[in-house]
């Protein structure tokens, strides 16, 4: 049985993605541009998500307003590991909370029809002091989803969810480093 709290995401030696949606007003000019760029903000905290199913809830298969287009952003693992390093739990004393350059939060993860399932995903807050190495150094690459997200959600609505599941991105369990697993699991 997978542990409670386990990240999962699409990675490989070198790199993870997370997810992140925005208006095309970010995204485009960041498609443009391989990284974040103004209009983006660099002064407040930005979400990524390595479950590509819990951005899908969250956003609505890319439909709530301000979250229309769905990003791949491959970043590096070092980078990754290094903000994890730096996160606070945001059930942790809130001024220790306040004080954190990186948030974690665990939430529950979703199925593709947004059905709350029994273990928690990973979900990142890169603080405005930590932001601009997010942007400037960490990202490898940006991939618009948008298209491969409106396909699925199409499929799911018309009862084809086994084609839709197989337009999900492959995620698997995060080998993380044992200090890091230890301060990201809640309850300790």
């Amino acid at each position: 049985m997978a542990p409670q709290h386990q990240i999962r995401a699409d990675y490989d030696a070198r790199t993870i993605v997370v997810y992140q949606a925005y208006a095309p007003a970010i995204a485009d000019p960041a498609l443009s541009a391989g990284r974040f760029v103004a209009p983006f903000s660099f002064q407040r905290m930005t979400w990524i998500k390595p479950s590509f199913a819990w951005l899908m809830h969250r956003s609505n298969w890319g439909r709530k307003s301000g979250q229309e287009r769905v990003l791949a952003v491959r970043i590096t693992r070092e980078g990754w590991e290094e903000a994890l390093s730096q996160a606070v739990l945001t059930t942790a004393d809130p001024a220790a909370v306040a004080q954190a350059a990186v948030h974690v939060q665990w939430d529950p993860e979703r199925s593709p029809r947004g059905a709350a399932l029994n273990h928690y995903s990973i979900q990142v807050g890169i603080g405005r002091h930590l932001i601009r190495a997010f942007t400037d150094e960490w990202i490898v690459s940006l991939t618009d989803l948008t298209p491969q997200v409106r396909k699925a959600a199409s499929l799911l609505q018309t009862g084809h969810a086994a084609r839709a599941q197989r337009l999900l991105p492959p995620e698997r369990a995060y080998p993380l480093p044992r200090a890091l697993e230890a301060a990201l699991s809640p309850g300790r």
